[in-house]
């Protein structure tokens, strides 16, 4: 958006900006200082127009990056097993976490994590032609961190590399290679995600226990919270 603007800007703008980098240019124009009187002057429209833009770019970029600090504290701290796996980085890892964590059900086997992924194949079969074709189901948000991991893969692992030339040679097309490889990453993942969902309940079990709760599981406690504050009237709020 800014540097549309700043093409379509009057020559004079244009020749002081043309050869700055992204950052420059977008934190010199935050720091102009346009007169909010002059409006009705195109050059000076066009500036106020720019430093809005660049202020609000820099402001998000500020909040993305401390957003991203936060990230990454807590998937080192819920799944750092997650993130040592190939060309999974934060971003990705942390929208699995919460895509496992707002579906714990569907943690019962793998094929039912990769249904909800949306990365299980789906017969599309006609008379002696056997294959199958994309999901468009499942959660989108987790299906494209997979993607993105399949891609980084591609990219970074020889062995990705030679499994994806192996299917292209059996006749898949390149998209077809890449749903398979997107199951596999899913497969893989999914252990990683129920063993560590695992440990984290266990660690909660045993906190309870030691308080003198024992023999509940931690959805049993957290719906007997609900049951007392439903009754007394008071407010519950729940945190995966």
């Amino acid at each position: 958006m800014t540097q549309t603007q700043v093409i379509s800007a009057p020559e004079e703008l244009r020749d002081l900006l043309r050869n700055m980098t992204r950052m420059q240019l977008l934190r010199t124009l935050a720091a102009w200082r346009p007169d909010l009187n002059g409006y009705r002057d195109v050059t000076m429209a066009y500036r106020i127009a720019l430093k809005s833009l660049a202020r609000r770019y820099l402001a998000l970029h500020d909040e993305i990056a401390d957003l991203d600090i936060i990230i990454k504290a807590i998937v080192d701290e819920l799944a750092p097993e997650l993130v040592a796996r190939t060309a999974v980085g934060y971003e990705s890892a942390s929208q699995l976490l919460i895509t496992a964590g707002d579906n714990p059900d569907r943690l019962g086997s793998e094929a039912s994590f990769a249904t909800l992924c949306g990365v299980s194949p789906i017969p599309a079969s006609s008379g002696k032609t056997q294959r199958h074709r994309l999901n468009r189901g499942g959660d989108r948000a987790a299906n494209s961190a997979l993607h993105i991991i399949a891609i980084g893969r591609l990219r970074l692992d020889a062995g990705t590399q030679a499994y994806i030339a192996r299917r292209v040679a059996q006749g898949h097309s390149k998209l077809e290679a890449i749903r398979c490889l997107k199951r596999y990453i899913a497969r893989e993942l999914y252990y990683v995600l129920r063993n560590r969902h695992r440990k984290i309940n266990q660690a909660q079990n045993h906190r309870l226990t030691l308080e003198g709760r024992p023999g509940k599981s931690v959805q049993q406690h957290r719906l007997a919270e609900l049951s007392e504050s439903q009754s007394t009237g008071g407010q519950y709020e729940s945190s995966w």
